[in-house]
């Protein structure tokens, strides 16, 4: 029996051939299993030739493979709407895993490639109704992604991922909605469409989050959803939500607005583009930050000139008597966000631009995060209202940085990491750390298995479990360094055992930026508990743990280089169970770049503040008990630091420690403890040795390395001492 076909897209992307290179879109067949999805060259929707999708071999839109899967899909109910049902819906097989510094695409698309797409999409008027969209760039999504559901602003295109599109699209099964230009579905229209649409995900999937990302408008659309929805896991991320439209300079602007004779719409658009965001962002974001300063002027003056072309186009995308339309239906959606704030129970992720010269999302950010249970925020201070148009960080990262990534109800710091990508290796160790990357200088060492020193990491095991146990440089300095030669050397990511605290939300505040401590996340970071360590050695990961914790990386004058291990061989079983290889390693370099002018004691003798490192002591986590001595009775505090003229980084890493077949020998526990001294011995060797050789590096000074830098190799290749 022949069934109705429904596609997930709009008839100019069917109608029009030059949008297909550009913007190709899944489709999805609502008929039963005797129903070919696409069974010729060409197939008819809504009077126009669908050409270039086809179904051989199970192959739709670009070769995907597909398989078939009980999965939501959209009818039309009459009168204009859309109603969700269960149906089978052809989707792609999915990846397993994910390579070690992938390309995300996060940086290849810019603002003009959404306002070309939106352009193309307006070019067919169209009087609705709202549909999703799932663009193909977003590729194949990891196994049991969670789904993504993007509400746009006032454009209402749908595009505004443009730029995000191929990274979300390998940790979601994302979803965009479009609302024509001409279609006047009102906000409790919408609202109902979109909610409809969550539910029948859920009842899919109940056990995955189902994320709402919320643009400007967008951001009034999802709190409305969550609110009317408590008991479903939704995580919302709002992008400058409009929630604070009462408070807006559009608000004034909508009666001008109406006496602007139509002659002169033409003129709007570009006020609005130069209100809305950052263009010198905008023409960013697709600039490689390694650049010289010339050749990012030269980039930048071309990129900005041909965008400038583009922006008339807003005229079609939104029309006057649309603008118009948007507004009101805005101020009706902020009404009803605001109203029901109180029942929002979902996560809330907002970010906000300090730059919006359309709404005051940074003071809004603020009352949101007082206002709802469970929200946490992100500060964007040179960021106009289109963020995710802008020159910045991958929306991906931001997901990652701030633990809102996961697949089931609670987040699982090992099944649901995601290696870090090349856009975000390059943003991490370019522009985050870059400054201590390039004052550091660090070299790095390894012990072959015949004991034989040698420089770079060949001596350190390809294949996991691994254990990289250390001492842990003042306020953690050399973590980055640690973090950046790994991925660069060995394509291998570390799983750093970190501090509580920096997970716990102990550290937010209400405009808190994208620190260094979401860029660990980002990296790979983990809550230190020994659930985490097991989960990872059973996973075979790299690990990198200090047994010295806070008290070493926050010691006091005079400790430095001084190892503070517990009297407990807290990780040497742990490795046993799993068969891992223990690697000890020494680092040095912290007294060659600041000096330590006030520790704890100092820092208790002045009044207030004082107390304040009491209060912040009491309430954060402790990772030990006080009966372990000063390890676990460290108090947690910032100390003062002078800066030096820099010197240089050192790392040395020991002769493996191989513990796969030695798993009974263990159960020994003089034997265990006889392993942990040898361990902490070998670390005190490892940094003895970097001491005295680093006095014979001819290049231990940065003026002597940026010198030679100048003539001779990159960073990574300056040479050291002879091992």
């Amino acid at each position: 029996m022949a069934s109705a076909v429904s596609f997930w897209v709009w008839p100019y992307f069917v109608a029009n051939s030059e949008v297909k290179s550009r913007f190709r879109v899944r489709v999805q067949s609502l008929g039963g299993s005797d129903s070919p999805l696409l069974s010729s060259d060409s197939v008819g929707v809504n009077g126009a030739s669908l050409i270039g999708l086809k179904q051989k071999n199970g192959a739709l839109v670009n070769g995907g493979s597909l398989e078939k899967e009980e999965i939501r899909v959209l009818t039309d109910g009459g009168n204009g709407t859309l109603k969700p049902r269960i149906g089978k819906k052809l989707v792609k097989k999915v990846y397993k895993d994910l390579e070690v510094l992938w390309d995300d695409g996060y940086g290849t698309k810019t603002v003009k490639d959404y306002l070309q797409g939106a352009k193309e999409m307006t070019l067919k008027p169209d009087g609705g109704p709202p549909r999703w969209f799932s663009p193909v760039e977003c590729g194949q999504p990891l196994k049991d992604s969670p789904s993504l559901l993007f509400l746009p602003g006032l454009d209402g295109v749908g595009l505004g991922l443009t730029l995000h599109h191929k990274a979300l699209g390998k940790a979601f099964e994302v979803w965009c909605l479009h609302i024509p230009v001409y279609d006047r579905t009102p906000f409790e229209g919408l609202m109902n469409f979109v909610e409809e649409t969550v539910r029948a995900q859920h009842a899919l999937s109940p056990t995955r989050p189902i994320y709402l990302v919320g643009d400007s408008f967008g951001g009034c659309l999802a709190l409305a959803v969550a609110a009317r929805n408590p008991k479903i896991d939704l995580v919302l991320i709002l992008v400058n939500p409009a929630t604070s439209f009462s408070r807006s300079q559009l608000q004034p602007f909508l009666p001008v607005l109406e006496a602007v004779p139509e002659g002169l719409h033409n003129a709007v658009p570009y006020l609005l583009s130069f209100v809305m965001g950052n263009p010198l962002k905008m023409a960013m974001a697709d600039i490689e930050y390694r650049l010289s300063p010339r050749l990012k002027i030269e980039q930048l003056s071309g990129k900005l000139t041909a965008l400038l072309p583009y922006l008339s186009d807003l005229a079609d995308i939104i029309p006057k008597e649309t603008l118009l339309w948007k507004l009101k239906l805005l101020k009706t959606a902020a009404a009803y966000a605001n109203s029901r704030l109180y029942a929002v129970k979902a996560e809330v992720l907002v970010l906000a631009s300090g730059a919006d010269n359309l709404l005051p999302s940074a003071d809004e950010a603020k009352r949101l995060k007082s206002s709802l249970q469970n929200c946490i925020v992100r500060h964007f201070k040179d960021n106009g209202h289109t963020l995710l148009l802008e020159e910045g960080i991958s929306l991906l990262t931001i997901i990652k940085g701030t633990g809102k990534y996961r697949c089931s109800r609670k987040l699982d710091h090992v099944s649901d990491y995601l290696p870090p990508s090349m856009s975000e290796f390059k943003h991490g160790f370019d522009r985050v750390s870059g400054l201590l990357r390039f004052s550091t200088g660090t070299a790095m060492f390894s012990t072959l298995d015949d004991g034989k020193i040698v420089r770079g990491l060949s001596g350190v095991p390809n294949k996991g479990p691994v254990i990289f146990v250390g001492y842990h440089m003042l306020m953690g300095l050399e973590l980055s360094s640690f973090y950046e030669e790994f991925l660069r050397e060995k394509r291998t990511p570390l799983r750093g055992l970190a501090h509580p605290v920096i997970f716990d939300g102990t550290l937010e505040q209400p405009s808190t930026d994208f620190s260094s401590m979401d860029w660990m996340k980002v990296m790979g970071a983990a809550p230190v508990t020994p659930n985490n360590l097991f989960k990872l050695l059973s996973a075979k990961s790299h690990v990198l743990l200090y047994p010295g914790g806070a008290r070493e990386a926050l010691h006091y004058k005079g400790e430095a280089y001084k190892l503070f291990w517990p009297d407990q061989p807290e990780f040497v079983r742990m490795a046993a169970k799993y068969g891992a290889t223990i690697v000890p390693f020494g680092s040095v370099g912290e007294d060659d770049i600041a000096e330590l002018v006030l520790d704890y004691n100092d820092l208790m003798k002045i009044p207030v503040l004082n107390n304040f490192i009491r209060e912040a002591s009491r309430t954060g986590p402790r990772i030990r008990d006080e009966s372990q001595g000063e390890v676990g009775n460290q108090e947690l505090f910032i100390p003062g630091l002078l800066p030096k003229i820099p010197g240089r980084f050192y790392f040395l890493f020991g002769k493996p420690i191989e513990l796969k077949g030695k798993e009974d020998l263990l159960k020994d526990r003089g034997y265990a403890n006889e392993l942990y001294l040898q361990v902490k011995s070998e670390v005190k060797h490892n940094m003895d040795y970097l001491i005295q050789k680093r006095e014979e590096d001819p290049l231990r000074s940065i003026f002597d390395r940026t010198l030679y830098r100048a003539v001779y190799s990159p960073l990574n290749e300056v040479p050291a001492f002879d091992p």
